[in-house]
């Protein structure tokens, strides 16, 4: 015989699987995305990621060299979207580095230096604010997903450097 406790657990194991699948994440995805075998890409069974190319929105990146403490600012801007999941990557290591201001529209996940959607309105624009790392200085790329909806998004898009004009 089960105890109680073994079937509620075993209840909300079960519910942990399905309802994501029917209802997805309006409040950002889970920090278990920055650790899927591929966490550019959502858990969302039976649908497949755009081609990137395929994408009408801007993903882009103020600047992709930094320094100790400097700020980049990414923006997803374009055709109205439910979330995003960004992460901040070494561009030669692949390492996470660096993290995102968390604000009311953002969530952060500095563990993994990512950034998500925590609003369910759709967006037609996102700023996100990435800080470096305070004791080293290189090139980062900004990588992600952006979603439209559960079953119509786009991985593994990395962002464009904006370079400033003089």
């Amino acid at each position: 015989m089960v105890s109680v406790s073994a079937s509620l657990l075993l209840l909300a194991a079960a519910m942990a699987v399905i309802l994501p699948a029917g209802e997805g994440f309006p409040d950002g995805a889970p920090i278990e995305a920055c650790i899927l075998p591929n966490p550019n890409r959502p858990n969302h069974p039976a649908t497949k990621s755009q081609p990137p190319s395929s994408s009408k929105h801007s993903f882009t990146a103020s600047a992709s060299h930094y320094r100790p403490g400097d700020v980049i600012t990414v923006i997803i801007s374009g055709p109205p979207f439910k979330g995003y999941f960004v992460q901040a990557r070494d561009s030669i290591t692949h390492d996470w580095i660096g993290s995102f201001d968390e604000t009311r529209d953002t969530k952060s996940y500095p563990e993994c230096s990512a950034a998500t959607h925590n609003t369910v309105p759709p967006k037609s624009s996102v700023k996100l604010v990435w800080h470096a790392p305070r004791d080293s200085s290189g090139t980062v790329y900004f990588t992600g997903t952006i979603l439209e909806r559960y079953d119509r998004y786009w991985s593994d898009v990395v962002a464009k450097v904006i370079k400033p004009r003089f």
